[in-house]
């Protein structure tokens, strides 16, 4: 977590070759990428995105992949715990993005997540429910899971 209360989440991509590779655009020698693909997008504390950078410093089609990066700014404004990966499959599908920096946006969800649990208490003696409650089927509050571990939150079987 940065100092201002915002969290930084980066996803990378880089994709070698154990031979030469021939591309359309050049070969590629061992050792240098076909790929190099970054994304950090900033979010508050709810997920919600206030900034975004992806870059393409290798890429198959130099001069023309890299033109995509800005697109994802587009991202700014969204949520990554509410329709995130729909929504990011919507407005990056087909030729409106780079398909690798939209499968690598895709795990951002989870990663945010994990990484806000870090400065979260991870018991039922806080105030509110417990972030993790409720957002996966073994947290649920109807489950035994929560029952024996976060008591006080268990509302028992909804089914019964």
């Amino acid at each position: 977590m940065r100092d201002d209360g915002l969290i930084d989440l980066e996803a990378q991509l880089t994709d070698l070759k154990d031979i030469d590779y021939p591309l359309s655009s050049g070969l590629r020698k061992v050792g240098e990428p076909v790929h190099d693909l970054f994304i950090r997008v900033t979010v508050d504390r709810e997920f919600t995105i206030v900034d975004v950078e992806a870059s393409a410093d290798w890429v198959p089609y130099p001069g023309a992949c890299q033109r995509i990066t800005p697109a994802y700014r587009q991202l700014i404004g969204l949520n990554l715990v509410r329709g995130f990966r729909r929504t990011v499959g919507e407005m990056f599908a087909d030729v409106r993005g780079c398909s690798h920096l939209t499968e690598l946006l895709l795990s951002l969800p989870t990663m945010a997540i994990q990484t806000l649990a870090t400065f979260l208490r991870d018991n039922d003696q806080a105030n509110e429910k417990p972030f993790q409650l409720d957002r996966c089927h073994a947290l649920e509050t109807t489950t035994d899971t929560v029952m024996r571990f976060y008591p006080r939150w268990y509302r028992g079987d909804a089914e019964k």
